[in-house]
């Protein structure tokens, strides 16, 4: 008895069906970049880079919100709110500013940001198969990580705005839920677009929409899941049960959203390169597997003497 005849029958069926090809070529795809290993050490590099960024944030707001009781709320709705898992744990109406704390957050802020945005952009890189020799140099990469955190930052201070305005002008109803949704599935859109955008050069903005669309919509509903997890099930625990609950849930949060924005990435270099239909079990005998593996092998290329030439015997 032939076990393997279904998963071959399965192979041919979704390379004949688009909507069925294009999902298998993502995921295929995934793993030729190795996107699990890339999307774990993006999650390493946020762990310890969103604790100072958040630091920064608040110590920043502390000058502008001191005495405003109703605007550190609605800190703690919008921007905070966009870290489900973390905001549960910072102390809002306690802001206040300070001058040392401010230097020393933005210094310790911008050398933990930078180690994150660099992760981030070396897994885009994989992602498109940009070879070594034309990857931005150490001072570009750097100055582009440093204009996504500005944006970032910008977001989530709109955000703040943002929210302080919906919920003093409707007040508490099914309508502040509803617009905060599409406040929120808003912002992330236009996170997701920058990020996107910093981290692609040279690829056109068009070709970057269903990525950002895509991203948008699962980021949204990974808050979602990590405040109804911390509502349900952290919220009865106390002591060392709750700080290594906190920690695991944080990791957990951290690793799925970064897989989610990869594997939106993902759809974006197959959808612009026409990377399907992949063979899941069989040898790279279509088009769509002989270039993504070819784009793979020329990643390596680190000189501008060096060319790798790829050949596919039959």
């Amino acid at each position: 008895m032939d076990f393997l005849r279904p998963i071959r029958r399965f192979d041919r069926y979704q390379q004949q069906r688009r909507w069925l090809a294009i999902p298998v070529a993502v995921i295929k795809k995934m793993g030729d970049d190795q996107g699990g290993n890339l999307a774990a050490l993006v999650a390493y590099y946020a762990f310890f880079s969103l604790f100072p960024l958040l630091l920064v944030f608040l110590t920043v707001l502390g000058y502008v919100l001191q005495g405003d009781p109703s605007a550190q709320h609605s800190v703690q709705q919008s921007v905070l709110g966009q870290f489900p898992i973390v905001g549960q744990k910072l102390n809002v109406g306690t802001l206040h500013g300070s001058a040392i704390a401010l230097v020393i957050g933005i210094a310790t802020s911008l050398y933990a940001g930078l180690g994150v945005t660099n992760a981030a952009q070396n897994a885009f890189d994989r992602v498109w198969a940009v070879p070594y020799k034309d990857r931005p140099n150490f001072l570009k990469a750097r100055l582009r990580g440093l204009a996504l955190l500005v944006s970032l930052g910008v977001l989530f201070v709109v955000a703040t705005l943002a929210s302080g305005l919906v919920t003093g002008g409707l007040g508490h109803s099914v309508a502040v839920a509803v617009v905060g949704v599409v406040v929120s599935l808003a912002l992330n859109f236009a996170l997701y677009f920058a990020m996107f955008r910093l981290m692609t050069p040279g690829v056109p903005s068009r070709d970057l929409r269903v990525g950002v669309v895509v991203a948008g919509v699962l980021w949204t509903i990974l808050q979602a899941l990590g405040g109804a997890y911390i509502g349900h099930v952290m919220k009865g625990q106390h002591g060392a049960y709750a700080e290594f609950g906190f920690v695991i849930a944080l990791l957990v949060w951290l690793h799925l959203g970064a897989q989610m924005t990869l594997y939106a990435a993902e759809i974006n270099v197959v959808l612009k390169r026409q990377l399907w239909p992949r063979s899941l079990f069989g040898p790279p005998d279509s088009p769509a597997d002989q270039e993504t593996l070819r784009a793979l092998a020329k990643v390596e290329e680190r000189s501008e003497q060096q060319q790798v030439d790829v050949e596919f015997k039959h």
